[in-house]
């Protein structure tokens, strides 16, 4: 950057919710988002070298490396095609050249095997689970892009989530207040009307929160932004000061020992200490008033989604652009043990492939540009169908709704399907198990029965209706995270 100062919204590459504040000699990246002030840059990386053009390059080669997976059907196949055939040429050289029997009978025999194991139930156990599958998950508003998505989720062992926008609103918001000298709604109504010229994302949360709390706020007056340190105004006479602890150094503002401690109390926790002076009130000048902690709010459906996919046995990772601290405190709150923090878009993917070339099935749950060589990279990636198209189009299961839990059904809903195509192969093989010795003559010489060509193609057809009406019953399968939410969503009222 040549000249200017403002904050720049890099969210789209670190994943952090609150803009950095650039300057002079600093670098910013094509795409990312000026929020206030005059910036003047000259670019240094143009065409193939853009960052979003290196996101690009990984995804690519993220999917190009991906091995395809090979349906369960398909390998019963290559076994059991030979090995019927065998047994139906076993049993016409038995009946006709050592049993000496007609060639009428040998050859009933040879067709009997042929029709009764026709591989038809085989051939639609996979297909058939697989489309009622995807179709419910459409119904639940999880979108899976191919049967392979759904065999791979079923075999996950490890599910990684990004943080911000995934785990979190991916927006910074009031969470907490504390005055001195002044009620909370006072304090909140001083510092949004002092906030509300500005552009920066904090005190558009510190606005849209004293909106939400229906206070009017009053017009302020000779409004002045310091880049980096906060804001000055005049609000219904009185000199508001809100910014941090530099501006309030550089004004000789004094901080009550209080109001110091919980500012700093804030700050461990991860949030965003906003301080706030009104000189001109009675009993408050020289000194802070208050203190506003902002920070980007975990979703309602976090914690659950952790403990649910806990409780399947699969292992938990956040892979973060945030700072260490803030995602500490972040995954200690959702219950997450393991976190991997201030990770590139680039390094992402590589912490993926290192998880799954430690023998890891890996999953990973994002949202955004940032995330996607990530979610390229994984054996099943999970996109948030509010993130970005990039996102979306990378991801091979779409949520539709922005809840974690979908994710955790998705999941479900795989290992209820691939269950299903196992216990339809099991029945296909069961017909077959238990009629082609039948078919081949097994029970002729003791009991003089056989089993003719048109029982054996009503045998045949009834094995498809097994299968098929055991997937059918799919379509009434409701994942456990699905109830928990429904029962949530009735909780809250919604």
């Amino acid at each position: 950057m040549v000249e200017g100062e403002s904050y720049v919204d890099e969210s789209m590459i670190t994943g952090e919710p609150i803009p950095a504040f650039k300057s002079a000699g600093e670098k910013v990246v094509g795409g990312t988002l000026n929020k206030n002030g005059s910036l003047t840059f000259r670019a240094t990386r143009v065409g193939k070298d853009t960052v979003l053009a290196g996101i690009i390059a990984l995804v690519q080669e993220a999917q190009g490396s991906r091995p395809a997976m090979q349906r369960i059907a398909d390998r019963m196949v290559v076994y059991f095609i030979p090995t019927i055939l065998t047994i139906a040429a076993a049993a016409f050289v038995y009946w006709y050249l050592i049993a000496h029997n007609t060639l009428l009978f040998s050859l009933t025999a040879l067709i009997s095997v042929l029709v009764v194991a026709c591989p038809c139930a085989l051939g639609l156990a996979s297909p058939t689970a697989i489309t009622v599958g995807i179709g419910r998950g459409a119904e639940l508003g999880i979108l899976v892009k191919s049967g392979e998505a759904l065999e791979a989720a079923d075999r996950l062992s490890l599910v990684a989530f990004d943080k911000t926008g995934t785990l979190t609103v991916g927006r910074p918001d009031v969470v907490d207040l504390f005055a001195l000298g002044m009620d909370e709604r006072e304090l909140l109504l001083f510092a949004a009307s002092a906030e509300r010229p500005s552009e920066h994302p904090l005190a558009e949360a510190v606005v849209r929160r004293a909106q939400e709390e229906g206070l009017d706020l009053i017009p302020a007056e000779q409004f002045r932004a310091l880049p980096g340190k906060g804001v000055v105004a005049r609000v219904d006479g009185k000199r508001v000061v809100a910014g941090n602890r530099i501006l309030f150094g550089e004004m000789n503002i004094d901080f009550p020992d209080d109001l110091l401690q919980k500012a700093a109390a804030y700050e461990e926790e991860g949030k965003t200490a906003m301080l706030l002076a009104v000189e001109g009130r009675e009993g408050m000048d020289g000194r802070a008033g208050g203190v506003l902690a902002i920070s980007d709010q975990l979703k309602d459906s976090a914690a659950s989604a952790i403990e649910e996919l806990k409780g399947m046995d699969l292992e938990v990772v956040m892979i973060t652009g945030d700072n260490p601290r803030s995602a500490a405190r972040v995954a200690e709150r959702i219950g997450i043990q393991k976190t991997l923090a201030e990770v590139l878009p680039e390094e992402k993917a590589h912490e993926v492939r290192r998880l799954r070339e430690a023998g890891s099935r890996v999953g990973f749950v994002g949202d955004g540009i940032n995330d996607a060589p990530a979610l390229a990279e994984a054996d099943v990636g999970i996109a948030i169908g509010s993130g970005t198209d990039v996102a979306i189009e990378t991801g091979d299961v779409v949520l539709m709704k922005d809840d974690l839990l979908d994710a955790v059904a998705a999941i479900q809903l795989s290992r209820k399907v691939i269950s299903r195509i196992k216990l339809n192969i099991f029945w296909a093989f069961a017909y077959n198990a238990l009629l082609v010795p039948v078919a081949a003559g097994a029970l002729y010489p003791v009991y003089g029965i056989t089993f003719r060509p048109e029982l054996a193609g009503l045998a045949m057809a009834l094995s498809s209706v097994t299968v098929v009406t055991l997937s059918l019953l799919l379509k009434r399968y409701v994942p456990p995270a699905t109830r928990q939410k429904a029962i949530r969503i009735e909780g809250t009222g919604g």
